[in-house]
């Protein structure tokens, strides 16, 4: 079937001929849709100067990276509010190089079927950003040898990694250390509950026991909750007690191998998890994400009719990979997102920083009716958002992420009844964590939840947001 309705003919043609990208043959050319959406992105991506930020933990001097002796990384539950420099004190300075940031966009037809895919990646080896070669059928690419993200390989080797995500990619035109997805990591234990869940081998109302045989600080100690409110907590409070939990039962089930094997036999190779803890859920920094099959996983859960896409093997993706009640609790929790601070910014309502992002409507779970400031699992933001809410113009069910060296978001955008037409996912994986902060970056209230991202990402989320209602006219 033709994945582009409503396209030209001459546009789905295209979209399906073999072209030339740095020297090396490409799936598919772009369709006229994709090509206007990969060169807005670009644009939109170099514009906001990702490389003038503040470093708080710059290089030693001899080129080794002070994040190099960090056994875990996590989002922390909590975050100092005065001090958020970790490791060794050291002079901040400007960052010394450009940082690496993945950031894809499918555009989707008002019944949730992809009309268009762009994918850019920025690092030092490519400081204005470069435009992936996808193939919009199957909304991959080959044309992308992804790396490890490793911080001391990013900060004294130039950006450049050493180890293979993917076999077979030594040719590929384009090479590019993948960051560390942090807590987006979440999208894919929760996509491995759901598909237990859906094939009845547990219950989401039951009681898991989550008895870790080994302590870790981060997963904490033995707790008792219902599978549904560890998910709901996981993502909607990021909480990595919760995320701790769920992997464990992952590996009770033995389904962590086989998760992974579904994500490879759905066309979605990158998003692996690796190396957790079976004993307590922990240790999670062997997994990766692209910003493509990231999106594409997000695809599912919105649940668009039809073929999604199509692999190369010619099996069709459709939502049916999950339920429809999976899929409805999975975009309801990520709905009720409580940490809407990267590509949108909405909980600092009002603030002259940071940027205006995603014009989204923030969740009333956590919004204090009396003043309309928010409480995110004890986090107090300090700011009315019913302004904000008044001035929304779109709805946007997502996870964050961050930690030292991650910046990260995936997102689902649909428009609110009566404002400008825009349907799409956007996802950002970039290594500007809370260890990077703009120039001349303002203090944060007191007693307030700091802003742990810099604002070029909401600067960004705005830029993609107006792209798409451009395009969507």
């Amino acid at each position: 079937m033709t994945l582009f309705r409503g396209r030209r003919a001459a546009a789905t043609a295209l979209a399906v001929s073999a072209v030339l990208f740095g020297g090396v043959a490409a799936q598919a050319a772009p369709s006229g849709a994709s090509t206007r959406l990969a060169d807005s992105l670009r644009q939109a991506v170099d514009a906001q100067n990702f490389k003038d930020v503040i470093d708080l933990t710059p290089p030693e001097p001899n080129g080794q990276s002070r994040h190099a002796a960090v056994a875990e990384k996590y989002d922390p539950t909590t975050m100092p509010v005065a001090k958020r420099v970790f490791g060794p004190m050291a002079t901040p300075q400007p960052i010394h190089q450009t940082p690496n940031m993945d950031a894809a966009v499918i555009e989707l037809d008002d019944a949730g079927r992809p009309t268009a895919m762009a994918d850019v990646l920025l690092s030092p080896q490519y400081p204005h950003g470069v435009t992936v070669p996808l193939n919009q059928r199957q909304l991959a690419t080959d044309q992308v040898r992804y790396r490890w993200w490793d911080d001391n390989e990013w900060d004294a080797n130039g950006g450049k990694g050493t180890r293979d995500v993917l076999p077979g990619r030594e040719n590929a035109a384009l090479d590019f250390s993948s960051p560390y997805p942090a807590s987006v990591l979440k999208l894919m234990v929760g996509f491995g509950i759901m598909r237990l869940s859906d094939q009845h081998v547990i219950d989401l109302d039951s009681v898991y026991d989550y008895r870790p045989v080994t302590i870790n600080p981060t997963c904490g100690e033995a707790t008792s909750e219902p599978i549904r409110q560890y998910f709901d907590e996981m993502i909607t409070m990021s909480k990595n007690e919760s995320t701790c939990a769920l992997i464990k039962l992952l590996h009770d089930k033995n389904y962590i191998d086989t998760l992974n094997a579904t994500f490879r036999q759905l066309g979605m190779a990158t998003l692996m998890i690796t190396g957790t803890d079976p004993n307590n859920g922990g240790h999670w920094i062997g997994s990766n994400m692209s910003s493509v099959d990231t999106a594409k996983l997000l695809l599912i859960v919105n649940g668009g009719p039809g073929t999604l896409w199509t692999n190369a093997d010619g099996s069709r993706v459709t939502r049916d990979v999950l339920s429809a009640s999976a899929r409805q609790l999975y975009l309801q929790t990520l709905g009720n997102q409580g940490h809407n601070e990267m590509l949108s910014t909405t909980n600092w309502c009002g603030r002259d920083y940071p940027a205006p992002g995603i014009p989204q409507v923030t969740p009333q779970r956590w919004i204090n009716p009396d003043d309309g400031t928010m409480d995110v699992g004890g986090l107090y933001y300090g700011q009315d958002v019913r302004p904000c809410n008044a001035a929304a113009e779109v709805t946007m069910a997502h996870k964050t992420g961050w930690v030292d060296t991650t910046g990260s978001d995936a997102a689902i955008v649909h428009s609110l009844p009566g404002k400008a037409k825009r349907n799409y996912i956007a996802v950002v994986f970039c290594n500007l964590g809370t260890d990077y902060v703009d120039v001349n970056r303002p203090a944060d209230p007191p007693g307030v939840y700091p802003v742990p991202y810099t604002q070029k990402y909401g600067q960004l989320g705005k830029a993609v947001d107006g792209i798409v209602t451009g395009l969507q006219r």
